[in-house]
């Protein structure tokens, strides 16, 4: 299924344009004696789409992780919204690969979003209609009362997803979240993602190893080196929205630039 409204196309404003939310500042990241991440600098545009490749090893999950406060730097800041990040916050949301563990299995779909209400204290009376509205909105309506195990590995990511939105989250953190998926459910969730996002105005930063759904998905991709992790490269992606599944990936720039992080990969993994 998707959830994208046709529209016009559009061109994505570039990352200058936007007002940074998330900053690094020269961050650096130490863990037990092992140097992880070199200092970086880099900023996240409020509503951005920015997805983070690079080899196994160079620190695409600890940056995420930087930002949602699980890990907090050994040198320099990262800022939110001109603060800096001292811990987990409710309205940052992570969407983990491995949605069997993420959620709870004694639970139904109804109760897993529940939980997500619960935490933030939302009044018992209110939790009904919210949870219908955020199961309509991930295609999960006819499934409320199953538990994740009733569920396919696409549905139980959408609920997952169903239970971050519950959050009303700012900023979305993604990890990997379609790796385990099949290539056509993959591809139902990239789109369902990208309509979410525009309609929330969520500022998205996903991390991926598959290059052309960086493409697909992101307004930049920043391309990460290992050893220790350092970016070396970033590309805006100019390419019309909304996307589509196939007009978009037979775009010559799509190809140019799933050709420049291919090099990339290439040369950093030699």
């Amino acid at each position: 299924m998707t959830l994208r409204a046709a529209a016009a196309p559009v061109m994505a404003a570039p990352p200058a344009a936007r007002e940074p939310l998330i900053r690094f500042r020269a961050v650096e990241l130490t863990l037990s004696g092992r140097r992880i991440l070199d200092p970086i600098s880099l900023d996240i545009g409020r509503g951005e789409f920015v997805c983070v490749v690079g080899p196994s090893g160079c620190g695409k999950t600890t940056l995420l992780r930087l930002i949602a406060g699980l890990y907090l730097p050994s040198g320099g800041q990262v800022l939110y919204d001109g603060k800096p990040v001292a811990g987990p916050r409710q309205d940052i949301a992570i969407v983990f690969q491995d949605y069997g563990k993420a959620l709870l299995p004694w639970r139904t779909a109804t109760g897993n979003v529940s939980l997500a209400l619960e935490a933030i204290s939302m009044p018992r009376a209110e939790r009904p209609a919210r949870i219908a509205a955020l199961l309509a909105t991930v295609g999960l309506s006819n499934h409320a009362d199953k538990f994740p195990g009733q569920l396919s590995g696409g549905m139980q990511q959408r609920l997952q997803i169903a239970r971050c939105l519950a959050q009303a989250p700012t900023v979305l953190l993604m990890d990997e979240p379609f790796g385990a998926l099949d290539a056509m459910t993959r591809q139902a969730l990239q789109d369902e993602v990208l309509a979410l996002a525009a309609s929330s105005g969520a500022t998205v930063f996903f991390v991926t190893h598959d290059l052309e759904e960086a493409i697909y998905l992101g307004d930049r991709v920043v391309a990460l080196r290992p050893n220790p992790g350092r970016v070396a490269d970033m590309f805006d992606v100019r390419l019309p929205r909304p996307r589509d599944q196939l007009t978009t990936r037979e775009h010559p720039e799509f190809l140019r630039l799933r050709r420049a992080l291919f090099d990339f990969i290439k040369e950093s993994e030699a």
